[in-house]
């Protein structure tokens, strides 16, 4: 008991304390006073129409050269958009610049034409933010609530705003960063943020390469009429910090709404053990009454009068239809539910930080790949349960099932995103990238699985299977598949519920989610909620004597999907501000692939506490 005690202690303060432990993703850079910097650009994004670009899709300033490189990246950095690219912003540690400019010449101003003056204004009528980078350290801006002039931190800084029907651009850029003497001659850049201004051509006056901005500027218009002449101007702040290197990205990640997160775990958990004692109430007392009494020497006639469990003994077993499907499909949902723990577990540990760019996508999706072994062996131990002998296509429809659907969709949803030619479209080379994952590592691995899985002896099961079938009798209105699926999915949903906000607005909104020890928590409550339900709602099945409980633990376990989608509609016309179809048919598109996804786990989780269950409450009984 005390080593109970002593585990739960350890991992609650291992959850409490991760969101202060994290591995950054990279080492921290020195730099000497005085030495390059480089600015970065990362996409331009907004939360109107869920289309990312790249920051030269707009006829902004270029470097000096006139060209510019592209960082390579990772997978995750693809599929989000991400096209980091390097920017004419010349900066220098510890060393201040009042105003200069950009690109061009004081007498030689940029001139848009009328096209690019009506993209500029679509994008900035689309409240676009641009994204930057200082040593891999995002742009923020700090925005003031007029009302409760609270303080709060937005990613990015705004492409520009909108006044009278009128755009207009933030030409202008204050470039406000913070070091930390790490040595008498060593400097670490611990914060970047930035003020913008929007500043008319006419208000600058120049003293040969520096410029300077009037008090009250006018600011600069993008005339959609006839073109735009304006200057891009920058100035460059630098200050002192006590901030430590490995506390930098505290600014982003501060903890709000902690107490939300605690309350959700602590009504999840009260409601988790509420359950646990119903569950061990009736259903332990009432499975030990019914197996003390059958295993007396009671007459039937009593046993059909009190339960019916018993008599399906023969049945219970029966492989379902369609065996090969249902195999793939907890093929399936072994390999998801095992990418989430392990990527969860990890991202807890702070190895896949919002600093590590795109890690936690690529470590998602190369972890489905390899748990392709995994989810074969035991698919084909299950497959090989219910007496199936197409092992090879078995293993092939594991492999492909849910992959062909998200790629199916996704494939679908990029020639759209291809049309707006957005930086989120997938390129060719990055696709072929994932087909290659796909078929000569995760297909040759579950062929692997499958092979040394039936290679195995089936799961052993406590009765024999009859050869006639059993008459199953009407049932009551309470067990119909659809009223099981709404009551199965209720508490698992509300589990969840508080977690699934924070992770919709990370996915819909460009925020950062971190919060990983809370979600790591809230997955282990998910896992056991899901578990209990399974278990009352096949116990209450074959009381009522029906024993096709294969596919119905399945799909009644994954209910709580259900709800998911119900929020997400709820989610889309009440947080989001989406009018136009692509960003539409990319929300319906991507949150479709999620709730499949969720459903996949949570009637995996499901199925194996059934089957669990019914092998044990049937092994503690004599059978004739």
């Amino acid at each position: 008991m005390l080593k109970v005690r002593l585990y739960f202690f350890i991992l609650f303060s291992f959850i409490c304390c991760s969101h202060g432990f994290y591995v950054p993703g990279v080492a921290p850079v020195e730099f000497k006073k005085g030495q390059r910097i480089e600015v970065k650009a990362v996409k331009m994004t907004s939360i109107h129409t869920q289309l990312p670009y790249e920051y030269y899709s707009l006829p902004l300033c270029l470097p000096k050269n006139g060209t510019f490189i592209y960082k390579s990246e990772n997978l995750g950095e693809v599929l989000r958009g991400d096209r980091i690219v390097n920017t004419p912003y010349e900066v220098h540690m510890a060393e201040n610049i009042k105003c200069r400019l950009l690109c061009h010449k004081k007498n030689d101003p940029m001139n848009w034409s009328v096209e690019e003056s009506e993209k500029v204004a679509n994008r900035i009528e689309h409240e676009y933010f641009v994204h930057l980078l200082v040593d891999n350290l995002p742009v923020a801006t700090r925005i003031v609530n007029s009302e409760t002039l609270e303080r709060s931190i937005e990613q990015g800084y705004r492409l520009g705003f909108m006044a009278m029907g009128k755009a207009y651009i933030n030409n202008h850029l204050k470039l406000v960063l913070k070091y930390h003497k790490h040595s008498q001659d060593s400097y670490r850049v611990v914060g970047f943020e930035v003020e913008t201004f929007s500043i008319d051509k006419d208000e600058l006056t120049f003293v040969e390469d520096a410029c300077q901005i009037p008090s009250d500027p006018k600011p600069q218009a993008v005339n959609e009429d006839t073109g735009t002449k304006l200057y891009f101007t920058y100035s460059v702040v630098w200050g002192e910090s006590d901030i430590g290197w490995a506390s930098r990205w505290d600014i982003y990640l501060g903890m709000k709404d902690v107490q939300i997160h605690w309350f959700s775990i602590v009504n999840s958990i009260v409601v988790l053990f509420f359950l646990s004692a119903i569950l061990t109430m009736i259903m332990v007392r009432t499975l030990r009454r019914d197996i003390a009494r059958y295993n007396s020497d009671e007459s039937i006639d009593d046993m059909i009068e009190e339960t019916g469990w018993k008599l399906v003994h023969g049945d219970v077993f029966r492989p379902p239809p369609k065996r090969m499907l249902f195999a793939a499909v907890i093929g399936s949902g072994i390999q998801v539910f095992l990418m989430a723990l392990i990527t969860i577990f990890i991202a807890m540990l702070g190895m896949l930080s919002p600093a590590s760019r795109g890690a936690l996508m690529t470590a998602a999706i190369f972890l489905y790949v390899f748990m392709g072994l995994i989810a074969g062996y035991y698919s084909a131990r299950l497959y090989n349960t219910m007496k199936g002998k197409q092992w090879k296509q078995a293993a092939f429809l594991t492999a492909i099932l849910y992959p062909a659907i998200v790629f199916g969709t996704c494939f679908f949803l990029n020639f759209f995103i291809m049309g707006k030619h957005s930086s989120g479209a997938v390129p060719f080379s990055t696709m072929m990238a994932l087909l290659c994952l796909w078929f000569c590592i995760s297909l040759p691995l579950v062929y692997l699985g499958y092979y040394f899985g039936c290679r195995k002896q089936p799961f052993q099961h406590p009765v024999r299977t009859n050869f006639i079938p059993r008459k199953v009798p009407e049932q009551v209105w309470y067990m119909n598949i659809f009223v099981c699926i709404m009551m199965a999915g209720i508490l698992p949903f509300g589990a969840v519920f508080i977690e699934l906000f924070f992770i919709f607005n990370a996915l819909w909104e460009n925020q950062f989610y971190y919060l990983f020890g809370f979600l790591f928590l809230v997955f282990c409550i998910l896992v056991i909620s899901v578990s209990q339900i399974s278990i009352v709602m096949v116990y209450f099945q074959l009381c009522g004597e029906d024993y096709h409980w294969w596919w119905k633990s399945f799909i009644v376990s994954g209910g709580s999907a259900v709800y998911i989608f119900i929020y997400s509609i709820f989610y889309f016309f009440t947080k989001l501000e989406i009018t136009e179809f692509i960003p539409t048919l990319l929300y319906i598109g991507y949150t479709g692939l999620m709730v499949l996804t969720f459903w996949l786990l949570t009637g995996t989780i499901g199925f194996f506490a059934a089957y669990t269950f019914i092998r044990k409450i049937y092994a503690a009984v004599k059978i004739d």
